[in-house]
């Protein structure tokens, strides 16, 4: 089904369903990200966050509902989406240097079999420079450590100038100075507009950094900016749990 209408958001998920191998992973998903928010999608292993991510960028289909992206199904609205997936998805080995792989984040809009403009080389030079990576830009990316990888996949998503940026766990394993400047980044970004849809396992790093939390597991369990999440029966009912003392300490709350 193709969205009509005015759009609430950047992105708009109402009554979004998924199946995989016939088991249902996702069901009534209803979520609404804004022009300059950024929200953590938050839940247990399992949850259906990093499905519900493939869906936005049409890679799954869905069985029922509807995303809008600006207006447009996620295969019109490909060109505008960028996505980090987990460092471990991407092919490190591969024989390219930093500034060749960030240039493969525009291959949807370069063609293939065609070579960069311009534009295309000017948005990777913007990219490279957001991210602090422009002294290593001809550096084998098998030979980057774990923090600037993560970096060069933010600067891939980047180069596509995108309007949604969907991030999948970008602060784990990272050190204390690469998690600070990619918040930095992140807060940046928000503020000329960008749209943010992160999931992490960080729960404090979110309720820090994200203007709002969606609790997610097969269904949209709460939806508020951190401040309004502090009741613990929420967390608990989101984890499909009776009782943490870890997840409820994590969180610096009580019951």
């Amino acid at each position: 089904m193709k969205p009509t209408g005015a759009q609430a958001g950047v992105l708009q998920v109402a009554g979004v369903a998924v199946e995989l191998g016939g088991r249902q992973v996702l069901h009534d998903v209803d979520l609404v990200v804004g022009r300059g928010e950024h929200v953590g999608l938050i839940g247990p292993n399992g949850a259906g966050k990093t499905t519900l991510l493939r869906s936005l960028l049409g890679l799954l289909p869905t069985t029922a509902g509807v995303i809008a992206i600006d207006g447009r199904t996620p295969r019109e609205a490909r060109g505008s989406i960028g996505y980090v997936p987990q460092r471990h998805e991407f092919v490190w080995d591969y024989p390219v240097d930093v500034r060749t792989a960030v240039m493969t984040g525009r291959t949807h809009r370069i063609g293939w079999l065609r070579r960069p403009n311009a534009d295309d080389r000017a948005a990777v030079g913007e990219a490279l420079e957001r991210v602090d990576l422009v002294d290593l830009q001809r550096r084998p990316i098998g030979e980057l450590s774990g923090g600037q990888r993560q970096r060069v996949l933010v600067a891939r998503a980047l180069a596509l100038r995108p309007n949604l940026l969907l991030l999948d766990e970008p602060f784990t394993g990272l050190d204390v100075p690469t998690q600070e400047i990619l918040t930095r980044l992140f807060r940046t970004l928000t503020s000329e507009g960008t749209a943010i849809l992160m999931t992490t396992h960080d729960l404090p790093a979110a309720a820090d950094t994200c203007t709002r939390l969606c609790l997610l597991n097969e269904t949209v369990v709460a939806d508020g900016p951190p401040e309004d999440l502090r009741d613990p029966a929420i967390w608990l009912r989101a984890f499909g749990v009776a009782r943490s003392e870890q997840l409820l300490h994590t969180l610096g709350v009580t019951r």
